[in-house]
């Protein structure tokens, strides 16, 4: 230990500064000695300071820990952490590398950042990432808390924060374009869309050099930091600016009623496979931290991307945890989504867990009980879990809601029952465990595959502009390019594209289960076909602001249709009504085009239903027509003899204005029968009166 320094304490984990100043302390099971680096400069070739602990007074148990006087916050700081390297057992100690505390809440990056030298041999300290001490209590919340918004009223808006403003059309300065700020300024474009949660892309540092050379990785998939929040996001320079940033971003979204969910990665690190960069967690204790292969020397790829953190081992469940507990007590997040959450089942060997510690840790915790957790329920190994993910309260993103809409809009043969399931909740997936409607994330795009646009633009991928021959990216995308591949001028070609962008958009919000639309979906934003567009940090991916004017009709139609979704009921969340339930008081009732015959065959390409809802006294009629010709459809008799016709709220066929209409300008529909036009949706509703009470 150093003149100066003190012993400190072994918790909490991390910097935590006090007014005399900052205890410092990391896990290391097989460390033989560990030292603190201060830094003045982010810059600098070598620490101002070095703290050198004592294993004798500096450590109890597995967590070295030392108290430095003076320090602030704002102060740079690394590891070295000494140790054996024996790849063989798992030991990848190298006592040359400036290490990131796994606990630090700020992340600086020098701007000679280079992620190879922390896999060359030698000193890294002039071009490795520095953590940075962050008083967290150094902010005023001015009262706001998370809104724990219900299920049933969430409408998810999947962004990338950097794409969302970065297009200079933005019209932002060059300062707040493509940062938690410009965010900020675009508000009232999200509240006018009618959306209520963002899900941001990852915002946790991470390593925008992962990635093929000569690109950068932009979507953000690549973690070296489970509690500092991007810096590259941030409009500010300064050590401190990007905690303080996010905060005024949360704090702006709640004023305007918006949740915030975040896309977090506990699966892997940007670290990746053997012949990775030391940047942190393989430096501290790498048998710890990641799931190895039977060849010790060698890490468990469950993700596709190198490496798999041991989700299950108690101080990566630990750590794992107190992020969530971070974000949602110090940051005030409302939720979160789990890439590749199945990964989270696994044992340090690489097996599925019957009971997961680490899932039920997270749905336990009284700290993280109302908010919100969505797992994406598959992970890239090829464990899928969508209808058996572990635990009570998760939602799942639905994959086969996805595939089976798409199927059904594009034509194919086969689909017609799945895709009935789908409409109302995919109970043949969920119906068996007695959850709420929204278990079932509801969604036809996401960032991993095609825009809306694209799907109806293209019939496959188009991915070369990421270096790797077009082989990377999904080739199953049930697309269908409505008879051109790409752009064309072709008015009825563009005509037919809008339509089946709206019916997707409709299916997807009128859907049992919790909405998820892709950011630009709503003014029908391109990518050129590219299906993996996770290497592109340019035009290809960014938001182009100038699509606002020329698909004002889509965007027009997405926030009406969000208008009344989030009017619906929630009475059955309150009450914890489960999906099965839901179905048996509503009277839903199946239709061809006669009444009461609905056509189960492969070859069926059109459905309609009737539901009537008891709570609000609203029946709705929906015709879904993907066949290739128009349908005449027989429409059923209102349960009140008729005092109240059918109105018409959406046809997707129609032009704008009269595609979708204001639920009170809605005009009614005369007659016994509605001609459904080709490859098209209608939506049909009656308001019955109220009760009379005596």
């Amino acid at each position: 230990m150093s003149a100066g320094s003190e012993k400190g304490d072994s918790s909490p984990l991390g910097a935590t500064p006090s007014p005399d100043g900052v205890n410092f302390s990391v896990f290391s099971r097989h460390a033989t000695g560990v030292e603190l680096l201060l830094f003045d400069g982010i810059d600098d070739t070598k620490a101002a300071s070095v703290v050198r602990l004592d294993p004798a007074a500096n450590r109890t148990y597995y967590y070295w820990h030392v108290f430095a006087p003076n320090v602030r916050p704002g102060q740079l700081y690394g590891y070295r952490v000494e140790g054996p390297f024996d790849p063989s057992s798992g030991m990848r100690f190298d006592p040359a590398k400036v290490l990131l505390d796994p606990y630090g809440c700020g992340v600086m990056v020098p701007s000679a950042y280079d992620r190879a030298a922390a896999r060359r041999p030698g000193d890294n300290a002039a071009t490795a990432l520095k953590s940075v001490v962050v008083d967290v209590s150094a902010y005023d919340w001015e009262g706001d808390v998370p809104l724990q918004r219900p299920s049933s009223r969430t409408i998810v808006y999947e962004m990338h924060v950097r794409g969302f403003t970065r297009h200079p059309s933005s019209g932002l300065s060059d300062k707040t374009r493509g940062t938690f700020a410009g965010l900020i300024e675009k508000i009232p474009y999200l509240q006018r869309l009618g959306i209520t949660a963002v899900e941001l892309l990852p915002v946790f540092q991470f390593d925008s050099q992962d990635s093929p050379p000569g690109l950068v990785n932009y979507w953000g998939y690549a973690p070296v930091s489970f509690f500092a929040p991007h810096r590259g996001y941030s409009s500010r320079r300064d050590p401190l600016g990007p905690v303080d940033e996010f905060r005024d971003m949360v704090k702006a979204l709640h004023r305007a009623g918006i949740e915030v969910i975040l896309d977090v990665v506990f699966n892997h690190t940007a670290e990746g496979d053997h012949s990775g960069p030391t940047l942190s967690f393989r430096g501290l204790d790498n048998a710890t931290y990641y799931i190895l292969d039977a060849d010790r020397s060698r890490y468990a790829n469950y993700s596709g991307t190198g490496n798999t953190l041991n989700a299950n081992h108690p101080i990566v469940r630990r750590m794992i945890v107190d992020s969530l507990r971070y974000w949602v007590d110090v940051m005030h997040v409302d939720g979160f989504r789990f890439d590749l959450a199945s990964i989270l089942e696994r044992d340090e060997s690489g097996s599925v867990l019957p009971s997961p510690p680490v899932l039920w840790d997270i749905e336990s915790d009284p700290a993280l009980a109302g908010t919100k957790l969505i797992a994406e329920a598959w992970d890239a190994a090829g464990l899928y879990d969508v209808g058996s993910f572990v635990g009570d309260s998760w939602k799942e993103w639905n994959g086969r809601f996805r595939d089976d809409v798409r199927s059904f809009f594009r034509g194919e043969e086969g689909v017609i029952q799945a895709f009935a399931d789908r409409l109302i909740g995919s109970p043949s997936i969920y119906g068996h465990e007695q959850r709420e409607p929204e278990q079932s994330v509801n969604f036809v795009t996401c960032h991993d595959g095609f825009t809306l646009n694209d799907l109806v633009s293209y019939d496959r991928k188009h991915n070369e502009a990421n270096g790797e021959d077009n082989r990377d990216g999904a080739d199953d995308n049930r697309s269908w390019n409505c008879g051109v591949e790409g752009p064309t001028e072709d008015p009825d070609i563009d005509k037919l594209r809008t339509r089946q962008a709206k019916n997707f958009f409709t299916v997807t919000m009128l859907s049992a289960g919790m909405p998820m639309m892709l950011m630009g979906d709503e003014v029908r934003r391109t990518q050129g076909g590219n299906n993996n567009a996770y290497c592109q940090d340019n035009a290809t991916s960014w938001f182009d602001w100038t699509l606002l004017a020329k698909h004002a009709d889509v965007h027009r139609f997405v926030s009406l249709l969000n208008a009344r979704r989030v009017l619906r009921d929630v009475e059955h969340e309150e009450k914890r009504v489960a999906l099965n339930q839901l179905l048996l008081q509503e009277d839903i009732t199946w239709h061809g085009v006669k009444l009461g015959e609905p056509d189960w065959r492969n070859s069926s390409h059109s459905l309609a239903f009737t539901v009537r809802l008891t709570m609000d006294r609203t029946h709705y009629h929906t015709i879904l027509n993907a066949y290739w010709e128009p349908l005449e459809f027989e429409l059923p008799p209102v349960a009140d003899g008729g005092r109240h016709p059918w109105r018409r709220w959406v046809d997707t066929f129609l032009d704008s204005p009269h595609d979708i209409v204001e639920w009170e300008q809605a005009p009614a529909v005369p007659g016994r029968t509605y001609r459904a036009e080709p490859r098209s949706v209608v939506v049909l509703f009656a308001d019955l009166e109220p009760e009379r009470r005596s």
